[in-house]
C-alpha cells in the first residue's frame, strides 16, 4: 500500500487529488511534546477518511527521560480519544532528534535508555502502536525486537534494509503541486 504522513506543517491537503494520485493511507501526526496537540490532526483525519484513505497516527518526542516518554504517551492518547477518530493503522513514536531538541538539552543518546523510552510509550498508549526511527537510529539507538510492536524505518532510498511494517522511502512525493513523505506499508 502506498501512503504519505503529515502535520499541520503540510497545512490544507486536498484529500481526494492525494486518493487519486494513487495514495491508499495517510499517517497523521496527533500530538508532539509533553503536552502539545497536532493542530490539525481532526481536519487531517476526516479528510483522509472522506477521500477513503486508511489512517493511522504518529507522535513526535521530545522526552529526556523514560518519565517524559510515559507522560507523552498519556497526551498522545488524549489527542486521540479527544478527536474522537477510529483509527485503522497504528500510532507511531517518533523518537528521533530532526530538529536538535534532544541534543541542545543534553541528551545522552544512550541506546538502553532510548529503547527503554520507546517501549514505556509503546506498553502505556493502550493502542496498536509502533516506532518510527530513521535507518540509523533503528540499527544504533533502539532495540526493537526487543519491544515487539510494528517499526516504520525511514531510509530515503531505493531500498528498504529492514523491511519491517511499512518503509518511509522519500520526503518528495509530489502530489498535486504539493511534497508529501512518501511510505509503503507491507
Amino acid at each position: 500500500m502506498k501512503g504519505i504522513d503529515v502535520s499541520e506543517n503540510n497545512g490544507y491537503i486536498d484529500w481526494q487529488a492525494v486518493a487519486n494520485a494513487g495514495i491508499e493511507f495517510a499517517i497523521i501526526r496527533c500530538s508532539y511534546g509533553l503536552h502539545s496537540k497536532d493542530s490539525m490532526f481532526l481536519q487531517h483525519v476526516q479528510g483522509a477518511k472522506a477521500a477513503g484513505l486508511k489512517v493511522g497516527s504518529y507522535h513526535y518526542s521530545y522526552a529526556l527521560s523514560v518519565s517524559d516518554a510515559l507522560q507523552e504517551a498519556i497526551n498522545c492518547r488524549e489527542a486521540i480519544d479527544s478527536a474522537g477518530v477510529l483509527l485503522e493503522l497504528p500510532v507511531f513514536f517518533d523518537m528521533e532528534d530532526a530538529d536538535h531538541y534532544k541534543v541542545n538539552h543534553g541528551f545522552a543518546f544512550d541506546s538502553t535508555e532510548i529503547t527503554a523510552m520507546c517501549r514505556v510509550f509503546v506498553d502505556n498508549i493502550g493502542l496498536d502502536c509502533g516506532i518510527y526511527a530513521s535507518y540509523s537510529w533503528l540499527t544504533d539507538y533502539i532495540d526493537w525486537r526487543s519491544i515487539g510492536c510494528a517499526v516504520w524505518n525511514a531510509q530515503w532510498s531505493t531500498r528498504d534494509d529492514l523491511k519491517g511494517y511499512m518503509w518511509q522511502y522519500t520526503d518528495s512525493l509530489e502530489i498535486n503541486g504539493k511534497y508529501f513523505d512518501g511510505n509503503i506499508k507491507y
